[in-house]
């Protein structure tokens, strides 16, 4: 199962409350799969440069038609900015009629306890 590592562009302040936000999507056909893998690298770069962004990392098991993702924000708000613009916004939108399903979680954790383990994120996925 491919899975990019978590990458930190950038550290909370020390005790700092940090928005978590964590997906599941899988989609209706393999090719739908194929078209999401090819779109992830341009939304990883953005991830990399976005304001608020405190990490990031990315789980796929493409064959399955399955990705998750997992990230923290300074803020809700860095992460709307983040999903309303750049390599995101098309892409999510050109990928939601290849979607089946779709699931979202957000919650709040110290910056002290990033990077959030994937476990973690698959509890409160379920």
């Amino acid at each position: 199962m491919p899975t990019l590592p978590w990458s930190a562009p950038a550290t909370p302040p020390a005790g700092a409350e940090v928005h978590v936000f964590a997906s599941r999507f899988e989609t209706r056909t393999l090719a739908g799969a194929f078209r999401f893998f090819l779109r992830t690298p341009a939304v990883w770069r953005q991830v990399g440069r976005a304001p608020g962004a405190y990490g990031a990392t990315l789980k796929a098991q493409p064959l399955r038609r399955t990705f998750w993702t997992l990230s923290a924000w300074e803020s809700p708000d860095a992460l709307r900015a983040f999903a309303r613009s750049g390599a995101h916004r098309p892409g999510a939108r050109g990928l939601a009629p290849e979607m089946r399903d779709a699931k979202f979680v957000s919650w709040q954790v110290s910056g002290d306890d990033l990077p959030v383990s994937w476990p973690e994120a698959f509890r409160r996925l379920s």
